[in-house]
């Protein structure tokens, strides 16, 4: 195990003693209405060996907590739940998602999490579990809760976050540059595909914690867990509108691009017509073949008047009809 395990324990809704020895956790669990909750960061199977045995943990969820990599989810064991989600975080440009894998054990009186790095914010969720104690009654309950809140609260601000660089991706796409805005178009569509594989599948878990059979959740605690489960409902409307968003904003610039191609041809098209006028005057004239005013200064001034005739009066219709 990589980092020092961190440790809780409630009795009677009260915080009573954190960041005890680990070994002591069947210990309090031996003794009635105590809660315990144990975090590990970038455990091995040996790690997790002790408390698999205290717990009952499956073998199964055990493997899936430490490979690494698994989709959001919410698998049912026997004795316990398995949870597997993912924080998020946006990168300094405010274009790239970073995910940070978490998974859960859910017992009756105990919750395991098992993190994979040090990306997930854990002083934050402490920070939410002191900060409403009068919650604490309701055990693990409460405690996943103030899980499963600081994780979708992370989605919900990643998202609003993707929805500000779109709204100045609008603006900047009609400016003169195309070739820095296809590059964050392209970054802003792969961090919105990341985030809606996370964000999408926690519908589902959220939902699966609502039902009554499974006695997770008590009735007082239904509706904060209702309320997670609507901003689920709403970060996943917005990834997927912002995503049609970003879709439309490509087709846009495909068709400024276009539009800008057609815009220089008829440009150059009309140059190439004002320079063959003269071009066939003067390869005319270069013929060694006798034509008014051969040989004559006339003639030789006469040709010069045709071609400037011609070029500048091919110029103003040009000009006109607004091809050059």
């Amino acid at each position: 195990m990589d980092l020092k395990p961190r440790t809780r324990v409630w009795r009677d809704g009260r915080l009573e003693k954190e960041n005890f020895p680990a070994d002591q956790i069947s210990d309090y669990l031996a003794e009635p209405d105590t809660v315990v909750w144990l975090d590990l960061c970038a455990p091995d199977s040996d790690g997790l060996a002790l408390i698999s045995d205290e717990l009952g943990l499956s073998p199964l969820a055990v493997e899936d907590a430490v490979s690494g990599h698994e989709r959001p989810k919410l698998d049912r064991y026997d004795g316990h739940l398995f949870l597997n989600a993912y924080s998020v975080r946006l990168s300094d440009d405010g274009t790239q998602v970073d995910k940070h894998e978490i998974s859960a054990f859910i017992t009756d009186r105990a919750l395991v999490t098992v993190r994979m790095d040090e990306g997930f914010d854990l002083d934050g969720l402490l920070k939410r579990w002191d900060g409403s104690p009068d919650l604490a009654e309701y055990g693990v309950a409460y405690l996943l809760h103030g899980l499963l809140d600081l994780i979708v609260d992370g989605h919900f601000e990643a998202v609003q976050a993707l929805d500000d660089k779109i709204d100045d991706l609008e603006e900047d796409l009609f400016a003169d540059h195309l070739p820095a805005t296809q590059q964050r178009m392209y970054r802003l569509r792969k961090s919105l595909a990341l985030l809606r594989r996370v964000v999408l599948p926690m519908r589902e878990v959220v939902n699966t914690l609502l039902r009554r059979d499974l006695k997770v959740v008590p009735a007082p605690m239904g509706p904060y867990f209702q309320d997670v489960y609507d901003h689920v409902l709403r970060a996943t409307e917005w990834t997927d509108s912002l995503r049609d968003t970003v879709t439309s904003l490509q087709e846009t610039r495909i068709a400024l691009q276009g539009n800008h191609l057609n815009l220089v041809m008829k440009k150059l098209t009309g140059w190439a017509a004002v320079i063959a006028v003269p071009t066939a005057i003067t390869g005319f004239y270069g013929e060694n073949v006798p034509y008014p005013g051969f040989g004559k200064h006339w003639g030789f001034v006469s040709s010069i008047v045709v071609l400037l005739v011609t070029g500048v009066a091919l110029y103003a219709v040009f000009r006109k009809r607004d091809w050059l």
